[in-house]
């Protein structure tokens, strides 16, 4: 296996972990010292840094949807530095709210974890509202 082909494998085994809120599997995909970045200013704009903080931030957002959020992996695109990019399906529901939109993570993997994600929605304002 080639090292993007690696890459993009280590990326969609994080996507089914996430949607199977398999912690021990995320735990093992990210690096210790991972960063994660979101924009805009919902609840989880900003940045996560450290394994703790993003797993943290994952709990956070299963618990304010009562486990309802997934992230469906749509297409997965690479480029020639290894980037692994993911174009996602966002669905979920809270407080009388459902979210419908889709955005796109940058994961940067190293020696066989990921070291950063960082995420572009297509509709940032309805991504603010939805955790508003």
């Amino acid at each position: 296996m080639s090292p993007v082909q690696e890459n993009v494998s280590i990326v969609r085994r994080g996507y089914r972990a996430f949607n199977e809120a398999d912690i021990a599997a995320l735990t093992e995909l990210f690096d210790e010292n991972v960063s994660w970045h979101t924009p805009g200013c919902s609840l989880f704009a900003g940045d996560a840094v450290g394994r703790d903080a993003v797993l943290s931030r994952i709990g956070r957002c299963a618990r304010e949807t009562g486990g309802t959020f997934r992230a469906d992996l749509e297409r997965v695109l690479t480029d020639e530095d290894g980037s692994v990019i993911g174009i996602q399906h966002n669905v979920g529901a809270r407080n009388g709210k459902e979210l419908d939109l889709y955005s796109c993570v940058v994961f940067e993997v190293a020696d066989g974890r990921i070291v950063d994600g960082r995420e572009h929605f297509y509709d940032l304002h309805a991504w603010d509202e939805f955790w508003a």
